[in-house]
């Protein structure tokens, strides 16, 4: 076995034993592993108690907080940084034998171990669904542009991940599903959806090809034109800030009168009204049927779960 592969499933085994799945103890390992990385192994628990012995030494919430920012992580994973925590202690006498043992078996690779538990924090964030409160003296669409800003806040914390886009995407996806039932609706992974170049759009319904973007290009208003030109009438989906830029390239185009441009929360908030008749009381009832046909999807598409919703 590979010295990184014995490694994390050493890891592996400690954190299973020691239930280190929670913020407070990834917290505390995270940080007595930056602390350790500055000291002289072996390492002894005394000089990680208070003087009262009631906390862990070290331990704060700037200091994890710091740590995750350098991976690019913004999101807390805890206020306190396990201080507080009445178990911080027993695992902070568990991890630093586990630290010696590991030097032991020459694989104390601190740097490797940091991010090991790093990733274990990204997966605890990822969990989570994006949440957003169904405030019914809201309207719909200041509720849906407010969805938004939480999955742009959940894709800030996370670098490297595309939420707004899979969100918008899967949105109008599960807004087709319900608005059609009798029409079969295809639904992908929002990584492949209208990836290759012979795609049509992200959905085709009847003679219209869908688009979503978040963020329209050039490319995007060359494949509007072809679809014209077989036959097919684009209608793009997109931001409020997306709207004006779509807008601008198809009339550099010349296609600008050919093509549909609805803003997402626009989009939504209309057909909500229609499924309701207009009747507020049933308002509730209907968000939450568009959230569940979109956490359906979610479940049969994708792989990342921090991607579904919940109505607070």
């Amino acid at each position: 076995m590979r010295k990184k592969d014995h490694l994390s499933s050493l890891l592996d085994e400690f954190r299973d034993k020691h239930k280190v799945s929670g913020k407070g103890p990834l917290s505390v390992v995270i940080t007595l592993t930056r602390i350790v990385s500055r000291m002289q192994a072996p390492f002894s628990t005394a000089d990680f108690r208070t003087d009262k012995k009631g906390q862990v030494s070290g331990l704060g919430g700037p200091v994890i907080k710091g740590i995750l920012k350098e991976y690019g992580i913004e999101r807390t994973l805890a206020e306190e940084g396990g201080r507080t925590s009445r178990g911080s202690m027993g695992l902070m006498e568990n991890y630093i034998p586990f630290l010696n043992m590991l030097r032991e078996k020459n694989l104390l690779n601190l740097k490797e171990i940091e991010a090991w538990w790093v990733d274990r924090a990204k997966q605890f964030f990822v969990a989570k669904p994006i949440k957003i409160k169904a405030d019914v003296s809201k309207s719909l669409r200041q509720i849906i542009l407010e969805l938004f800003d939480a999955a742009l806040e959940r894709q800030r914390e996370c670098s490297g991940t595309m939420v707004v886009g899979a969100v918008l995407e899967h949105l109008v996806g599960a807004k087709l599903s319900i608005a059609l039932p009798s029409v079969s609706i295809s639904h992908k992974s929002f990584s492949s959806a209208d990836a290759p170049s012979q795609a049509k759009g992200d959905f085709l319904v009847g003679d219209t090809a869908i688009h979503v973007t978040v963020a329209p290009a050039e490319a995007l208003v060359r494949k509007c034109r072809r679809n014209l030109e077989e036959g097919l009438r684009p209608l793009v989906v997109t931001t409020e800030s997306g709207v004006g830029g779509i807008r601008a390239l198809a009339v550099n185009e010349d296609i600008a009168d050919r093509i549909d441009v609805l803003e997402i929360s626009q989009f939504l908030a209309t057909n909500v009204y229609e499924w309701i008749g207009f009747k507020n009381q049933d308002r509730s009832l209907s968000l939450e049927k568009l959230i569940a046909a979109y956490n359906d999807i979610i479940d049969q598409c994708e792989t990342d779960p921090s991607l579904k919703i919940a109505l607070g």
